[in-house]
């Protein structure tokens, strides 16, 4: 074979190759995945979306009693605990405002916003919120008129309710839910202020 032909049979052997290698390559598509789909752990459900809308309010009513508790007199573990409750409730709030954003669904109101620490009240009698374990704006008002030891000791039962009512929320989240993030933001309220109920029970001595 003439040595001028080397080169060229050479570069026809690399095409060929180059050419069967892209033709066996796994594609996107194949794959059952394109670039521009969600991973699956960004699907969601109605549950989801129910959770975080009702999880939102109730929330915010939480740390409506932490307000209540600025400038009152409290026992050291009391005051623990209304940290406790502001550092892990906020930034959840923040969590769950995202998600609806991201879904394209409506964030709800608060009240919280506009700087008044009851300013998610409604009626007297009816609940302040929506979800399980809201306090109605009578119970807040009759909270706020508390004093002294009789103050912590109402904030506490007030608490473990609402707390029980979270519980419960978040229940329904961990077996209805499909948003991987919001099941297991579920999962850490649930153990978070199951763990809490039993520490304000204890203080209550029941």
């Amino acid at each position: 074979m003439p040595i001028v032909a080397r080169p060229v049979l050479l570069a026809v052997a690399v095409l060929l190759a180059l050419t069967g290698c892209g033709s066996t390559a796994p594609t996107h598509a194949e794959h059952g995945t394109t670039t521009s789909q969600a991973p699956a752990d960004a699907e969601f459900n109605d549950a989801d979306v129910a959770f975080a809308t009702a999880m939102i309010p109730h929330h915010a009513q939480a740390l409506t009693m932490v307000d209540m508790t600025r400038g009152r007199t409290l026992s050291p573990r009391v005051r623990r605990l209304v940290a406790d409750i502001e550092q892990a409730q906020a930034p959840e709030i923040e969590q769950m405002t995202q998600w609806l954003e991201d879904w394209g669904k409506p964030v709800p109101a608060t009240g919280r916003e506009h700087g008044s620490e009851h300013a998610s009240e409604q009626a007297d009698g009816e609940p302040a919120g929506h979800g399980e374990g809201m306090m109605t704006a009578e119970q807040l008002a009759e909270l706020a008129d508390a004093k002294g030891p009789a103050f912590e000791r109402r904030w506490l039962e007030l608490m473990v309710a609402h707390h029980r009512g979270a519980v419960r929320m978040a229940q329904a989240e961990q077996a209805d839910g499909k948003f991987k993030d919001a099941v297991r933001l579920a999962e850490a309220i649930e153990h978070g202020q199951a763990r809490e109920i039993a520490q304000m029970q204890s203080w209550l001595g029941s």
